[in-house]
């Protein structure tokens, strides 16, 4: 591992071959805010004070061309305007309040019960295996199972969801093609546009009914709009979810006073959830737009300036951190950006936290020593932080 002064951050194999946290330090302290050069060239926002201001500055900072750097830099997002996560003020405002009613406590209810009993039964299960992948075994069920729950997808088909998910926003491959990320949204979307057409004219007591049968701003959703929101519920809900369960159980292997704290209660499992979304901090970056001319940082930016925010540094500066790079379950505050802030917050935190929480709980019960039996394999992307991959064995 090399610590580059500089680094191209719109490459998908630069954190997997480079230090992340080494590189970030040395911005944080020398260019907190800086330049990156490109075609087209885009701002880089380290510091933890920076990247909250600049999320909460949502008149300055525009989503609709795009959160996702990557999608910025190919000329901007089309679903800007119609996708919660890539839609302003105040068409966002009404959307968000559609959303939300897909979060209401009637709902999570039923769906935070099944996470705590497919979690208990996974864990109970490859407690008995010896050595087995941790990734496929567990983590890749536990989150798209919860969201496919509370949409209703049909169990025949959240095999293919996954699959397409796990190719939508990075790879298991270095050398992966572009368009096979393109090819999976475009499944996903066309999947979903089906499933709200076929709801939209029979609904039944779901969350992909309640979407496409209500009205947001005066008016109801077009099959696109529903189709687009469905999209961005399974993305985000699966992958962050996913990376964070495996990078869980791969860290506390790694710190085993810090698992036997947890297992004897001297460590709470809800400090210990926000710890493991500061350590993993599964989205590395969001980006804005900027609609006018501000200052960031000290730092003049223009209007029409790409602007990306760094999670995974903000999560690891010393002047709110201390000593960020020591994993710390009891950690208190723990004020990390991994679920973003603003009116942009994920309205699926709730369900976030829930999962972590179900995995910790049930490992704590069954599962006494955790080796790490291999070398786990890396995600490729710019975007998501994680393994792929983790070669495990519960003692």
């Amino acid at each position: 591992m090399t610590t580059p002064t500089e680094l191209d951050l719109t490459d998908a194999t630069a954190f997997v071959r480079h230090d992340a946290y080494e590189f970030w330090r040395d911005v944080r302290k020398h260019r907190p805010v800086y330049w990156h050069e490109g075609n087209p060239g885009f701002w880089v926002v380290a510091r933890h004070a920076d990247v909250l201001s600049c999320y909460a500055d949502v008149r300055s900072l525009s989503s609709a061309r795009g959160t996702v750097l990557d999608v910025l830099l190919s000329g901007g997002d089309s679903a800007g305007g119609k996708m919660l996560a890539v839609t302003d003020r105040p068409r966002h405002r009404e959307l968000r309040n559609l959303m939300l009613r897909a979060f209401s406590p009637r709902v999570l209810g039923a769906v935070e019960e099944k996470v705590w009993e497919r979690t208990s039964r996974l864990i109970k299960t490859v407690a008995r295996q010896g050595e087995f992948d941790f990734a496929a075994e567990v983590a890749e069920h536990i989150p798209m199972n919860t969201i496919c729950d509370l949409l209703s997808i049909p169990e025949a088909d959240r095999e293919k969801l996954l699959r397409w998910n796990k190719l939508a926003l990075s790879s298991d491959d270095a050398e992966s093609d572009r368009l096979d990320s393109l090819e999976a949204r475009n499944e996903i979307i066309g999947y979903f546009m089906d499933l709200a057409r076929h709801r939209r004219g029979d609904p039944g007591d779901d969350v992909i009914s309640m979407i496409a049968t209500a009205e947001a701003g005066g008016r109801p959703l077009t099959l696109e709009e529903v189709a687009l929101n469905c999209y961005s519920l399974v993305l985000g809900g699966d992958e962050s979810s996913r990376v964070s369960a495996i990078c869980a159980v791969k860290t506390f292997a790694e710190h085993p006073a810090q698992w036997r704290a947890l297992r004897e209660g001297s460590a709470a499992i809800d400090t210990a959830v926000e710890e493991v979304l500061r350590w993993a901090t599964p989205a590395m970056h969001f980006a804005r737009t900027a609609t006018r001319d501000m200052r960031i940082g000290g730092r003049q930016v223009r209007a029409g300036d790409i602007v990306t925010l760094w999670n995974t540094s903000a999560n690891n500066d010393e002047e709110v951190f201390d000593q960020p790079r020591r994993f710390d379950p009891t950690r208190s505050p723990n004020k990390h950006l991994s679920f973003g802030h603003g009116p942009h917050f994920c309205v699926g935190a709730f369900l976030g936290r829930a999962e972590l929480r179900a995995l910790l709980s049930a490992l704590t019960e069954s599962v006494a020593e955790i080796e790490v039996c291999g070398r786990p394999a890396p995600i490729y992307s710019n975007f998501l932080n994680g393994y792929a991959s983790l070669p495990v064995a519960f003692r």
